[in-house]
């Protein structure tokens, strides 16, 4: 039987053994303490993942890049990550003309691989609302009632958002509210739109509740309303993770960009709202 005493011991070095034996004792006492090479694939595929979901669908360049690997040592974890059905192949989106040669490939983490970062009482929370819109007595009263539980979430969580985004400049509103999605839980980015000078895309690289949104809808129209409340201006929901898509993605174009926004807040923000939680055009 082995004692806690022993498990702990160090390797003993023979002192009088001479250099060759010390360092012979030092290159077992390494080993002993050295990760197994299992786990430190596996840390580094866990990497991978989380780095794909932090940043949405990415392709090897890009994730060797970001991590500080060799592209070949990251095409050997994501063909593992497709393996396992964590992360999936897909075409990368061009914006502009493409050029030559054959498109990069970009990665995107599938429902099983969303599913093991933090997705937990998906069933509850749709029992809960299926609950609600039956105690309304269904149908249309049950999706409004629905709706407004959705309204009323949304508003209580915007509070906290809320005074990160009004301390910010107005040009810096839209990072603002990424960092306050992100200590959420949302991983989400600000970047220009691909035409910079119309606005920018809010961008949501994980939803912590996407499997109860693609039933109900109802969670991503009440998101958009209330970012447009936050923003102050009109946005429009470009696509959503509980639809398919790699990325929510919510436009916010630039103060004076196109219609002047006191004319077109009200109609646009319904379009929108109308328009959430499904997939463009």
């Amino acid at each position: 039987m082995k004692y806690a005493s022993e498990d702990q011991r160090e390797p003993v070095v023979d002192q009088t053994a001479g250099p060759a034996a010390s360092a012979h004792g030092r290159t077992e006492q390494a080993r002993a303490t050295a990760p197994a090479p299992h786990d430190e694939q596996q840390g580094t595929r866990n990497r991978v993942a989380r780095s794909i979901l932090d940043h949405g669908p990415s392709t090897a360049a890009e994730l060797a890049l970001r991590l500080e690997l060799t592209q070949a040592a990251v095409r050997r974890h994501l063909d593992a990550l497709v393996a396992e059905g964590v992360v999936e192949p897909r075409e990368k989106r061009v914006y502009g003309t493409r050029g030559r040669g054959r498109p990069a490939k970009a990665f995107a983490l599938t429902d099983c691989g969303r599913d093991a970062f933090d997705q937990a009482y998906d069933q509850l929370a749709s029992d809960a609302l299926r609950w609600i819109a039956q105690s309304a007595g269904g149908g249309e009263k049950g999706e409004a009632a629905v709706a407004a539980f959705a309204r009323a979430r949304l508003a209580e969580q915007a509070e906290g958002y809320r005074e990160a985004v009004e301390s910010a400049e107005p040009e810096a509103r839209t990072e603002a509210l990424a960092k306050a999605l992100t200590a959420d839980g949302y991983a989400a980015t600000a970047r220009s739109a691909p035409n910079p000078q119309l606005g920018e895309q809010l961008c949501q690289h994980h939803c912590p509740v996407a499997h109860v949104a693609e039933q109900y809808p109802q969670l991503c129209e009440a998101e958009t309303e209330v970012f447009s409340r936050l923003l102050g201006t009109h946005v429009q929901r470009l696509a959503t993770i509980a639809h398919g898509d790699g990325v929510c993605t919510t436009f916010v174009p630039k103060a004076g960009a196109g219609k002047p926004a006191h004319s077109t807040t009200t109609k646009t923000t319904t379009a929108s709202a109308s328009t959430a939680g499904r997939n463009p055009a």
